[in-house]
């Protein structure tokens, strides 16, 4: 991730015209490009939840999240440089592109990053880093006080996948998630932040989205080709009543509220909200969607039956990170009260014996318990609307 830059004086293209420089207006929505661009992202999110639906052990579980923190580092870099320099010229648009390529590499290594697959990972990962840094030192070069972190972590992913197998493996994917995070701090970067508000909350809201269109996918997954009984269809329909829950507790309206209070606060606080709310805080909250998935796409298979005990506790896990990440996202950009989110998050625990009992009956508690959570919170609002004087 780098520092943005501050922007050139408003100026809106004709869209029959393709610039040779780029102006950047005040504020402006997120592309169809960027959204193509996140659709490749998320297809990489996929194959970590396929990776962690066929080894649910604790080492399942750490492969899944130091790829997904490498692949977080990067995007959130992309994310970033595209609120700061929308994707408008032939050139750039080019550059996006490779960078898509690179992320569709990592997608198809994902599943065997640990092994064979790690050093195609490791050079879809170089080609992101270099796409990156070639887009933003156009406008910003401190980008390349950064650089250096961005391609030793490529280096230390592609020794790790030709040494194929081992402790050194892991020691090596920990240091190419760590060493990119922890520069900044030794080194500081320079440069502006000068965050736009819509963007980044559209930008974030559409990864969402789409990582919890793909549990959807996630529950025909698991479906399979098994008989198309009462049993599977009513487990297959509490599975999408469970993502829908999921949907509506991010976007029922911290998505309008974020925007607002990012908005009203000065550049600094602006951009301390955005590193704290949408890079760190939807880290939880991202990986437990994928978590969750992963159990769901267990549970379906079994339809009636009894879950076993871990894809029961990546249901119950992955529901209860979400909702962690998503309270401290709310605390961080101040929308709103989010003990009840840190109370439901405890209460998915109820969901691993009743998951192990019967996968439905655990998939339809975190789906009450995400309501009630929901239910609990309007009820705080309107006695809080009540209580204020008109």
């Amino acid at each position: 991730m780098a520092v943005p830059h501050e922007p050139d004086q408003a100026y809106e293209p004709d869209e029959a015209y393709e610039p040779d420089e780029a102006y950047e207006p005040d504020e402006y929505r997120v592309t169809t490009l960027e959204l193509f661009f996140d659709l490749v992202f998320v297809f990489a999110i996929t194959q970590l939840t396929s990776v962690l639906a066929h080894d649910m052990s604790p080492r399942g579980l750490a492969e899944v999240v130091l790829m997904f923190g490498v692949l977080w580092w990067m995007y959130a870099g992309y994310a970033w440089l595209t609120n700061m320099t929308a994707p408008t010229t032939v050139a750039r648009r080019l550059l996006v592109l490779v960078g898509m390529g690179g992320f569709f590499m990592i997608a198809l290594a994902t599943p065997s990053a640990f092994g064979s697959g790690g050093v195609v990972w490791g050079l879809g990962y170089l080609i992101l880093v270099l796409a990156h840094v070639v887009l933003y030192a156009q406008g910003n070069p401190a980008i390349l006080r950064v650089l250096p972190a961005n391609l030793l972590a490529a280096v230390l992913i592609i020794a790790a996948g030709l040494l194929d197998h081992g402790a050194p493996v892991y020691v090596l994917w920990t240091l190419a998630l760590v060493v990119p995070i922890a520069q900044p701090y030794i080194v500081p970067p320079g440069g502006r932040f000068d965050i736009r508000a819509g963007h980044i909350v559209e930008r974030h809201g559409l990864l969402v989205m789409i990582t919890i269109g793909e549990s959807v996918v996630a529950v025909g997954a698991g479906a399979g080709h098994q008989e198309l009984d009462a049993g599977l269809i009513v487990t297959v329909l509490l599975g999408l009543a469970l993502a829908a829950s999921v949907w509506w507790t991010y976007f029922a309206r911290d998505d309008a509220d974020a925007e607002r209070t990012l908005s009203e606060a000065d550049a600094a606080e602006r951009t301390t909200m955005t590193m704290f709310g949408y890079f760190y805080a939807h880290i939880p909250l991202i990986v437990g969607i994928i978590v969750l998935a992963a159990g769901v796409k267990s549970a379906v298979a079994v339809s009636w039956h009894s879950l076993g005990y871990r894809p029961s506790l990546a249901l119950a896990l992955g529901t209860a990170a979400f909702l962690l990440g998503d309270a401290r996202f709310r605390r961080v950009v101040r929308i709103g009260p989010s003990r009840i989110r840190v109370a439901a998050a405890v209460a998915c625990v109820i969901a691993v014996p009743l998951a192990h009992w019967s996968a439905p009956v655990g998939i339809a508690a975190l789906t009450a318990i995400l309501s009630a959570a929901q239910l609990s919170e309007h009820a705080v609002r309107t006695r809080r609307s009540a209580a204020v004087p008109r």
